[in-house]
């Protein structure tokens, strides 16, 4: 098992890597923004480190598997990014942010369980989703010749 300053690395490392993409969703105004995408990325990276921890106290003991817990993370994730979408008559709000919730509970599920690399990897991945398409899409709608109502998620209210 990890060392409590492993554990502790664990942590302050979903705290920044989380933090990062909550920052971009708020910076752009978003319900769920930086605090909330800290604290599901820091849960998620918990969950795992618990999940982790138990596996590693019982595997003599009881046949357990400790991805059931990640699982069930990813789970209610959904649900929790469910609460983000909400529909209009002419649209719908929240996905993008909703994503990013479920993406940050993977990121805090990575590096709970030591996928350091990887996760760092993905959040520079996911900034790079969130700002380069977005000023993509805008080019390509301005290039066509017309220019989109405004999605209600690329506007402060």
């Amino acid at each position: 098992m990890s060392s409590d300053i492993q554990m502790i690395i664990r942590l302050l490392l979903t705290l920044i890597l989380s933090g990062l993409i909550g920052l971009e969703r708020q910076v752009h105004r978003r319900d769920a923004g930086l605090r909330t995408h800290i604290l599901v990325g820091l849960g998620s990276c918990l969950i795992m480190l618990t999940s982790l921890y138990v596996f590693d106290i019982y595997k003599d003991m009881v046949a357990l598997d400790p991805s059931r817990i990640a699982a069930g993370v990813i789970t209610g994730i959904g649900f929790l990014g469910a609460g983000t979408i909400i529909r209009e008559p002419e649209r719908v709000r929240g996905l993008t942010t909703a994503a990013s919730l479920w993406v940050v509970a993977g990121i805090g599920l990575a590096v709970g369980c030591g996928f350091v690399k990887v996760a760092v990897y993905t959040t520079a991945l996911v900034l790079l989703v969130l700002h380069l398409l977005r000023y993509i899409e805008n080019r390509l709608l301005k290039a066509a010749g017309r220019r989109a109502a405004p999605r209600q998620e690329d506007q402060a209210p």
